[in-house]
C-alpha cells in the first residue's frame, strides 16, 4: 500500500451496511482499470447496524481500505470533513454510500481531472422522484442561491465530486462549524468542470436525508453564503414603511376630499401587525446568525473520533 496515493475516496457512512460491499466491489472493478495507487476511506457516522463491523471486515482483507469511527452522529458534512482531513491523494473523490452515486462515472471525473480542472462536479440530469415536498424545496431553495448567494453554486449537484490536492488544501483550513461543503468548494474559485449522468433511485436501505436535515443543509448554505435573509428583512421592512404611508396618505385624501372618517387605531393594528411579524422575522435571523457565531466561538472539534483503522489519527 502506497503511503501517498493519487486517489482517495472518501465515503461517508450512516446505517448503510446493506450497501458498503456492493459499492466496495464495484469502486474496486473500476480502479483497476484506472490504478491500483488509490485508497478508500469510509467514516462510520454513529450507525446503529452493522456498517463498523462490514468496514471491520474490508480492512483486514485489504489494506487499500481505511474507515474512521465518528463517537456518535455528527451529520453528513461533518463526517464528510472527517474523511477529506485524512485523504492522501492528488485526486480526491467524494461520494455517499447508497449506491446513488455511480462510481463508474469517477472515470469520466478522473478524465476531467486529468485536462486541469481542479474541481469536477458530478451533475444529475434527472430529479429526485421520492418526495414532492423535498423536489419542489430543492428548486426553489436552488434558483434563490443562484440570485441571491455572493458566489456562484453549481445547481443539481451534491457531494459526488473529484477535487484536487490543491482545493483539498484550503478546504481542510476552514474552520467553520456550520459546514456547507458544496459552497465552500465552490468558494475556492478553482477551474471546474461538470460530468453529467443520471442518478439511480436507492435499492437499498432508506434515505437518512429527511426533510429536517435537507432544511438544515440548506439553511446553513443560505446564512454561510448569502446575505439573503438580512435582504429580506430589509425588503420586509420597505414594504411595511411604504404601505404605513400610502394608507395615511389615503385616509388624508378620503378626509379632505369625500368627507369620510375613519378611525386611525383600525389602520394602526393592521400596520402594527405587520411590524410584529417583522420584528419576530428579523429577530429570527439574527438568532440565527448569532448562533452560528457562537458555535465557532467555543472552539468544540467538529467531530470526535473513536477509532480508525490504517489511518495514523495523528496525521490530520
Amino acid at each position: 500500500m502506497s503511503e501517498n496515493p493519487e486517489y482517495s475516496f472518501v465515503i461517508p457512512a450512516y446505517n448503510e451496511e446493506a450497501n458498503i460491499k456492493t459499492l466496495y466491489e464495484r469502486i474496486v472493478s473500476l480502479m483497476q482499470n484506472i490504478s491500483e495507487n488509490w485508497e478508500m476511506i469510509f467514516v462510520n457516522d454513529g450507525s446503529t447496524d452493522n456498517t463498523i463491523s462490514v468496514f471491520k471486515e474490508l480492512t483486514e482483507k485489504d489494506k487499500r481500505i481505511k474507515y474512521i469511527n465518528l463517537s456518535r452522529n455528527f451529520g453528513h458534512q461533518a463526517a464528510l470533513s472527517a474523511g477529506l482531513k485524512f485523504a492522501k491523494g492528488n485526486a480526491v473523490i467524494s461520494m455517499d454510500c447508497d449506491l446513488q452515486d455511480p462510481p463508474e462515472i469517477v472515470a469520466r471525473m478522473i478524465k476531467k481531472w486529468k485536462k486541469g480542472n481542479h474541481i469536477v462536479y458530478a451533475r444529475r440530469k434527472n430529479f429526485r422522484k421520492d418526495n414532492f415536498l423535498k423536489r419542489l424545496g430543492s428548486k426553489i431553495y436552488y434558483r434563490l442561491m443562484g440570485k441571491f448567494t455572493r458566489i456562484e453554486i453549481p445547481r443539481n449537484v451534491g457531494d459526488f465530486r473529484l477535487i484536487d490536492r490543491k482545493v483539498l488544501k484550503e478546504i481542510n483550513t476552514m474552520p467553520e462549524h456550520s459546514r456547507y461543503l458544496r459552497g465552500m468548494v465552490a468558494w475556492t474559485g478553482f477551474k471546474h468542470d461538470f460530468v453529467d449522468y443520471e442518478r439511480p433511485d436507492r435499492q437499498k436501505g432508506e434515505s437518512n436525508y429527511t426533510l429536517g436535515k435537507l432544511a438544515r443543509l440548506g439553511m446553513d448554505g443560505v446564512f454561510n453564503f448569502s446575505m439573503l435573509p438580512l435582504r429580506i428583512g430589509f425588503i420586509l421592512g420597505l414594504i411595511s414603511i411604504i404601505s404605513g404611508f400610502g394608507l395615511l396618505l389615503y385616509q388624508i385624501w378620503d378626509v379632505f376630499i369625500n368627507g369620510v372618517y375613519y378611525h386611525l387605531y383600525k389602520w394602526l393594528v393592521v400596520i402594527l401587525f405587520i411590524f410584529m411579524g417583522f420584528m419576530f422575522m428579523l429577530l429570527w435571523i439574527i438568532g440565527e446568525y448569532i448562533g452560528k457565531i457562537y458555535d465557532d466561538v467555543r472552539q468544540r472539534p467538529l467531530y470526535v473520533i473513536d477509532e480508525t483503522k490504517n489511518i495514523n489519527p495523528q496525521e490530520s
